[in-house]
């Protein structure tokens, strides 16, 4: 066979193969056997070693990675990776409804707006996001922090119902849930029992730790399967070098339209999603799917509610970590009972005093539980819990195990009641509650124990991520007076850590180098670092891309704090309050002292500083939420509402009542260019 006799033949095996896939994998369909179909890999294979130059990345053969790779790559995502809010409770939905009705009036919509939604089975599994260049599969990773996650493309490409290459010419960015069928679950455990190796707690357990693994054929073995649900991101194709870019498909207007679109990509798109008009459907489908969820082939555990609309979607936003558009209606968390043996105090970095209860393990969702939080002591008085009493747990998802109730018919009266100590067990000072709220606090800032929290989370993974440095290291080298702030860390020598019980000289080396190296980080991490009450890692992230540098936390005032999409007022407080404290301006000062580098700050103008701005319609080329972080970065104010005071509307296609009440007051009305060429 010639090459040109052997192309021609590539290419045809390469596009039946990928047809038998496409009904196998993806259609539930089987036109020939299996036998047949491997046959045909076989051929394809071994024309490709003849004549390796035609190997393309979307052949076949490609699907199965070459060596074991080293370490995953991380990948920057081209659009942002959000979690749901969960939901429990039908009223929860309600509400749902009631504040996206809420955010889309304040927007300009109509009072008496009429919702709808796509409903889609949540698929309990690991989330993927894949990017197609040209239509063909460049990169698989997972979500990571939400901006940046790991490159498993190797991995992805053995999962058989994803594509390497689809129809259109396309540069687009999809999410998806990789998962593994209930079958091939329990055919590997049995594989596993056999062999004596540990078997898997559930399958998206056995999913994600293939996934995970640096050799895509244990991949491969695992037989994965993906439902795809998302097109995030797309970019239209240049026609030519002097022309504009084209589109490749219209872009879908709803959820419903999108996940017809995926479908018709040739993407595995679970076919069991509902358009729902009102609330009640949106039931109707969550307590089908409660009583049914059991005789499909892979794990579900919720609903997920969309608002239909896009243009809705975009704009009712985002928080600082979820879509405000879109809910996760989960279903009733697995529960099974237990008997509490102790109720001991824990202190956290904010020096919170948390009881948590110490249980007999038991399994639950697919994991050991040996323990449970009891959130306060109001929580305690509610449930009426004692040592001793067997109680009713629950678990839902990656949930923190939390008690129910009581089972108080198994009561022997030898149970004994738990007493909030009224003193730091570990300081001994009187504790704190303020006015407000639920916890309790040692008031002390030099309490060991809350030192020991906040030293510890400064040097964690998600915020200095200084490798091999513990907790236990922590404590050692806090009790020796070595260390007492964050500063202090990096001012360490190896002279101070050899003397040292279990330091020897290279574990004195390693951490040295190691701390060397944490040194540069992202603001967003440094903020995080900073263990500031109420301000969780994803809250960090969003408040460093918004403010953009380090100065801006300490000018910035607690109303535009508040007024940041996804603060509430809590945190507003919490950070105004933490920037505003001179000790803590001074620990800020001795790290940067200590040769910190903050990377990736912005230079701050404060040239729209003290104006106000309303925003009114929709912009062609902004979302809601980005036009109000650029006012904001640069110092100027958002309202919901006109009034006198107000400087500016920016008003965008179909604005609403406010530009009248702008006319009516003299306010200077901005269409998009100018605002453009305001915040540039």
């Amino acid at each position: 066979m010639n090459k040109t006799k052997a192309v021609q033949r590539i290419n045809k095996l390469k596009k039946e193969i990928n047809h038998h896939r496409y009904l196998y994998h993806v259609l539930d369909k089987q036109e020939i056997s299996d036998a047949a179909l491997d046959s045909l890999k076989h051929e394809l294979d071994e024309l490709e070693w003849h004549y390796p130059e035609f190997i393309t990345p979307d052949s076949p053969t490609q699907r199965v990675g070459g060596k074991p790779l080293d370490k995953f790559e991380k990948v920057k995502h081209k659009a942002r990776q959000w979690s749901f809010n969960d939901a429990f409770e039908k009223e929860e939905i309600v509400d749902f409804e009631k504040r996206v009705k809420k955010i889309l009036i304040e927007n300009g919509e109509k009072k008496d707006i009429t919702l709808n939604y796509t409903c889609e089975l949540k698929i309990d599994g690991l989330h993927v996001v894949l990017e197609y260049e040209n239509g063909i599969l460049k990169t698989g990773a997972t979500r990571g922090d939400g901006k940046i996650g790991e490159d498993v493309t190797q991995n992805l490409k053995t999962i058989e119902s994803i594509p390497l290459k689809i129809e259109k010419n396309a540069n687009i960015v999809i999410e998806g849930e990789v998962f593994m069928s209930k079958d091939v679950f329990e055919k590997l455990n049995k594989k596993r029992e056999k062999s004596g190796e540990v078997l898997f707690a559930n399958p998206r357990n056995a999913a994600a730790g293939a996934i995970r693994q640096l050799d895509s054929k244990i991949a491969r073995e695992r037989k994965l399967d993906c439902f795809i649900y998302d097109l995030s991101w797309v970019k239209p194709v240049p026609s030519s070098p002097n022309k504009g870019g084209r589109k490749v498909f219209e872009l879908p207007k709803t959820q419903s339209e999108e996940l017809e679109l995926l479908k018709n990509l040739g993407f595995k798109v679970n076919r069991f999603w509902k358009y729902c008009q009102n609330v009640n459907e949106i039931l109707e489908f969550y307590n089908y799917w409660k009583k049914h969820k059991d005789k499909e082939n892979y794990w579900i555990d919720g609903i997920v509610v969309k608002l239909n609309n896009i243009n809705w979607q975009e704009k009712v936003g985002h928080t600082g970590k979820a879509p405000r558009w879109a809910i996760a209606y989960k279903f009733p968390a697995e529960q099974t009972t237990t008997i509490i043996e102790d109720i001991k105090v824990q202190i956290g970095r904010t020096g919170a005093l948390t009881p948590v209860a110490h249980l007999k393990p038991v399994n639950i969702a697919g994991s050991t539980v040996s323990r449970a939080t009891l959130h306060n002591e109001d929580e305690i008085k509610r449930l009426d819990v004692k040592i001793g009493d067997t109680v009713v747990i629950q678990k839902a998802g990656d949930i923190i195990p939390e008690i129910v109730s009581v089972v108080k018919g198994l009561r022997t009266s030898k149970e004994k009641k738990f007493i909030m100590p009224k003193r730091c067990p570990n300081c001994k000072t009187e504790v704190v509650k303020s006015e407000g709220e639920v916890a309790v606090y040692c008031p002390n800032k030099n309490c060991f124990a809350v030192e020991l929290r906040k030293l510890s989370h400064f040097v964690s993974k998600k915020a200095f991520n200084i490798d091999g440095f513990g907790p236990n290291k922590i404590k050692q080298l806090a009790n020796e007076g070595i260390i007492s702030s964050f500063s202090d860390i990096f001012e360490l020598k190896k002279g101070d850590l050899e003397p040292l019980e279990r330091f020897a000289e290279k574990s004195a080396d390693n951490l040295i180098d190691a701390i060397k190296k944490s040194k540069d980080i992202t603001l967003g991490k440094f903020i995080f670092a900073l263990g500031i009450r109420h301000v969780g890692e994803e809250m960090a992230l969003d408040l460093s891309r918004i403010l953009g540098a380090l100065s801006r936390f300490k000018t910035i005032t607690k109303e535009d704090l508040e007024a940041m999409n996804g603060v509430g007022p809590k945190v507003a407080e919490s950070v105004y309050n933490y920037f505003h404290s001179r000790e803590n301006l001074k620990l800020i000062d001795d790290l940067l002292k200590a040769s910190v580098r903050i990377s990736g700050e912005k230079k701050v103008s404060q040239k729209l500083k003290e104006q106000s701005f309303v925003l009114t319609g929709t912009l062609r080329t902004l979302s809601r939420d980005d036009a109000k972080e650029k006012i904001r970065a640069l110092g100027g104010n958002m309202s919901s509402s006109v009034s006198a005071s107000t400087d500016y509307v920016v008003a965008g296609k179909k604005p609403g009542s406010k530009i009248k009440k702008a006319e009516k007051l003299g306010v200077k009305i901005l269409n998009e260019e100018e605002f453009l060429k305001m915040v540039k």
